[in-house]
């Protein structure tokens, strides 16, 4: 059974178009221009994963009939990442179950302290349902396992730095996705060598404080070699057409190396 991994936004936090912003590329008539915030859908075994719940889960959902989700896996707790975990509550509905959700330490404290109505519940909830959400943590200190199964699919965590906090990327046989990452640590190296795909992050060209930029995302694409990677959380420095012409002509012969878009879908056995 085939598994594919669909990229449901590929936008920074702001998403592209900024609103207001009357640039190039905000007011780009090319439907790869436009990005909502950054998030993933992976399917797998027969089964549905969501990484990260982006601000716009409701439109991502509704865009890819995403009928089922079996568990949810964070990143990190930043706004554009968990802004739609409400919309959880929906397949609660569909699903008539409690549904498990899996983060690192530092997103597992704040999603608890943040939608303490969620994660701890108390007197009468008046109004709409919550989320019925089941907490996982995910240990990345030394001496916790290398890869883990979550709804019975095999998942390699990816502890990767985003500026002072740890951040997780996602491997899933030889398909990773690595967002909001300014340095990736030996040990998490070793761990994206040997990949067909690498979905990894790339702001901007300028430098930035938490996230890669061009020049570094593409020199971690020369050192890691996969055979293809994608660049995703982009900003409205990238025009894709010719972003992707200028990519395709710099790496020509060696890894393919091109731009994300909402809605690109990777497929592997």
């Amino acid at each position: 059974m085939a598994s594919s991994l669909t990229i449901l936004g590929c936008g920074t936090s702001t998403g592209v178009p900024i609103v207001g912003c009357r640039c190039k590329v905000c007011k780009s008539r090319n439907p790869k221009n436009r990005r909502l915030r950054a998030s993933v859908w992976v399917q797998s075994r027969g089964k549905s994963l969501l990484i990260d719940t982006a601000t716009d889960l409701r439109s991502q959902a509704l865009r890819h009939k995403i009928f089922h989700v079996d568990a949810v896996l964070y990143t990190h707790p930043h706004a554009d990442h968990v802004g739609g975990i409400d919309e959880l509550r929906t397949y609660n509905f569909l699903q008539k179950t409690d549904l498990p959700v899996y983060g690192n330490a530092w997103t597992m404290d704040e999603l608890t302290s943040r939608f303490p109505y969620i994660f701890r519940p108390s007197g009468v909830v008046e109004g709409g349902g919550i989320p019925q959400l089941i907490p996982n943590l995910i240990k990345t200190q030394p001496g916790s396992p290398e890869t883990i199964e979550i709804a019975g699919i095999p998942v390699t965590p990816i502890p990767v730095s985003h500026g002072s906090q740890e951040c997780l990327g996602f491997r899933f046989d030889s398909v990773a996705y690595v967002t909001d990452c300014s340095y990736i640590p030996p040990s998490s190296f070793d761990r994206l060598k040997g990949l067909s795909v690498l979905v990894l992050d790339c702001l901007r060209i300028e430098k930035h404080g938490t996230h890669f930029n061009l020049d570094q995302a593409l020199e971690t694409v020369r050192q890691l070699r996969p055979k293809k990677a994608i660049l995703t959380h982009l900003g409205h420095d990238f025009d894709y057409q010719p972003w992707v012409r200028r990519l395709g002509r710099e790496f020509k012969g060696s890894t393919q190396v091109t731009l994300a878009y909402d809605g690109l879908t990777v497929r592997w056995r």
